[in-house]
């Protein structure tokens, strides 16, 4: 797969639709083009004590951020046409999902590929199959793990190898 775009949610709490950020990789002929992240103001808007200690992301961050309609306008022409890497696909294929139903938008049809999926078929001897383990199999150093742009980026460069 030689043009993607790899993407990340960090969520605010236990629901799919609580993304407070988002972080997207395009990549076009193996070769990253460009990318874009953004905080988002959560809906439903607080945050679980569990997901801040993941992302260490809160209200003082999102607060004032747009609403995903908002920032997704700046998101979707960026990936047109591409299909979406994520890594543990479902998680993020279901987070976009619920948020674009919470806000009554369309589901373009968007097509999902997991490397976490292709790093169980083709790593078969990691000890597991989290980001980090599978970006430092891959030769990429996942620095500031769940920062939405950073794991778009490990997931991307994870991409780039595997598929």
């Amino acid at each position: 797969m030689q043009d993607f775009a790899a993407i990340d949610f960090e969520t605010a709490n236990g629901e799919r639709s609580s993304v407070c950020s988002v972080g997207v990789v395009v990549v076009r002929n193996g070769e990253v083009q460009e990318s874009f992240y953004s905080l988002i103001q959560p809906e439903p808007n607080y945050y679980s004590w569990f997901c801040q200690r993941v992302h260490g992301l809160g209200h003082e961050d999102t607060d004032s951020a747009e609403v995903f309609p908002k920032v997704w306008a700046r998101v979707a022409p960026l990936i047109e046409g591409l299909p979406l890497v994520a890594h543990n696909s479902p998680f993020d294929e279901g987070c976009l999902r619920a948020v674009m139903q919470v806000y009554q938008m369309d589901w373009p049809g968007y097509k999902f590929y997991c490397t976490c999926r292709a790093s169980r078929r083709k790593l078969r001897g990691l000890q597991n199959h989290q980001l980090h383990t599978v970006a430092e199999a891959c030769g990429y150093c996942l620095e500031n793990h769940h920062h939405a742009l950073a794991d778009a980026e490990a997931c991307a460069a994870i991409a780039i190898k595997l598929l």
